[in-house]
């Protein structure tokens, strides 16, 4: 789906003018532009599919290094990512963790990068992220578990209300072996190590 940026233009002045506002003095007439360009930016996920990065998989056995079988997780930590909270249309960012353990299909890590980053660019809430993300990659890859950890700040809770500048929001979500949570107690651990983890705590994830 094609972000409709003339309507984003339109919609943005009348938003000016129902705060009080003149879109058209001079710190403001290229508002409507920007927002449109903002919001292709950030809502691009929007009728993209997530999986389509997985689709490209790599044999363990049969591949370019099959003595390269994983004996456990694959992990891949602190995850840039960003997203707009669709309760109030502010940004929340921080880190994505993703831990797999592999069939016999593996895929490059690059891809699970891009499945975070499609699911996020659309209106979301950061729980219904974190599920999203276990099940994509839980339905079109070969694992036998997946573990989704995010951690992330959020504009309605730093910039509004409380203001609880220091605050974050951390959620799990766990598919197969992994839901079980001494199964994944080792990743949780490790995980916890992240220096990505510290920063999304410290706010400089926004």
């Amino acid at each position: 789906m094609t972000v409709d940026r003339q309507r984003v233009e339109r919609l943005t002045r009348e938003l000016l003018e129902a705060i009080g506002e003149d879109p058209d003095r001079p710190g403001l007439k290229q508002t409507p532009s920007r927002m449109a360009e903002l919001y292709t930016e950030f809502f691009s996920g929007v009728g993209e599919d997530p999986a389509a990065p997985l689709a490209h998989t790599i044999s363990v056995t049969r591949g370019p290094a099959p003595d390269t079988l994983p004996s456990g997780a694959v992990l891949l930590r602190d995850i840039r990512f960003r997203s707009v909270c669709e309760h109030h249309l502010l940004p929340f960012a921080g880190h994505a963790h993703i831990a797999y353990l592999p069939g016999e299909q593996v895929v490059g890590l690059g891809a699970l990068v891009r499945v975070v980053e499609v699911l996020a660019a659309r209106p979301q809430v950061q729980e219904r992220l974190g599920e999203q993300i276990a099940d994509t990659i839980a339905e079109h890859l070969d694992t036998r578990g997946v573990l989704v950890v995010l951690d992330a700040s959020h504009g309605c809770v730093t910039m509004r209300g409380g203001r609880q500048t220091e605050a974050s929001t951390l959620t799990i979500a766990a598919r197969g072996v992994y839901a079980d949570p001494v199964a994944r107690t080792e990743l949780i651990t490790l995980i916890g190590l992240s220096a990505g983890s510290e920063a999304s705590r410290d706010g400089s994830a926004l």
